[in-house]
């Protein structure tokens, strides 16, 4: 099969959540240099509408939706696909964390909040978007988003924050097995710590240096560390690889 050194980017169809924030901007940039159409998605028209005014490459959608109506989900993906003429690569960043002091702050509404929009509106974005994919029949990629986490369970009160990015692991596995036969590939990224806000939330500058202490780096990442995995995934270079979790954490989890 002949190889497109390029990577097979050009014109395809991105749907992208979370795409105002601090990593879902730096994936959207990196998807609008390839050649790719992008629907930014988030929640702040403002914010949306101030991504895609930096790129300049193609043509975008600019959508701010509310992810957790999981009643939403076909309209949106239907749009999407008419306006960008089909959907080739799901994105998903969107994710809320509420950091607690301990185990014991952690309420009811908390553990739903974090599920409903982490774990819930994924899960259901996937299955909307693989129907779509199923339905043009030319195959497609799924890109879920992760964090350390899922592999050290999380810090006191991010337990159920942690708890959710677990599922998005046992997820994408077992949508990866389920979608091969209709060459969707399902991956996830995982990242350490990069610098954003929702890291930086709820903690001062010593728990900020106790963590950068523990990355073999000695940094958090940039936003724009993360997208380069990301593109990579959706790329032509990735097409033998799914139910993978790509590891991006300076070393500060090695598995």
């Amino acid at each position: 099969m002949p190889f497109n050194l390029d990577a097979g980017l050009k014109d395809k169809g991105v749907l992208l959540t979370g795409g105002a924030g601090g990593i879902g901007r730096e994936i959207a940039l990196a998807f609008d240099a390839a050649g790719a159409r992008v629907a930014v998605v988030d929640l702040s028209q403002e914010a949306v509408d101030a991504t895609v005014a930096e790129m300049t490459k193609g043509r975008h959608l600019r959508i701010a939706h509310d992810l957790r109506p999981v009643a939403g989900h076909s309209a949106l993906v239907e749009q999407v696909a008419d306006q960008l003429g089909g959907i080739d690569v799901l994105v998903q960043t969107a994710a809320v964390l509420r950091r607690r002091p301990s185990v014991f702050d952690v309420t009811e509404d908390d553990w739903d909040f974090q599920h409903d929009i982490n774990l819930k509106a994924s899960f259901f974005l996937a299955q909307a978007v693989a129907k779509k994919m199923r339905e043009q029949g030319r195959g497609g990629r799924i890109i879920n988003f992760t964090s350390q986490g899922w592999q050290s369970g999380g810090f006191g009160g991010s337990v159920a924050y942690a708890a959710t990015k677990g599922g998005i692991v046992s997820m994408t596995r077992g949508l990866a097995r389920s979608l091969a036969k209709d060459r969707i590939t399902v991956n996830a990224v995982s990242p350490g710590a990069a610098d954003t806000a929702m890291m930086r939330s709820g903690m001062d500058d010593a728990a900020l240096a106790a963590t950068i202490a523990q990355i073999p780096l000695g940094y958090m990442a940039q936003p724009s560390e993360l997208a380069g995995a990301v593109l990579f995934l959706a790329s032509d270079h990735a097409g033998y690889i799914t139910g993978a979790t790509i590891n991006v954490s300076g070393g500060w989890l090695m598995y």
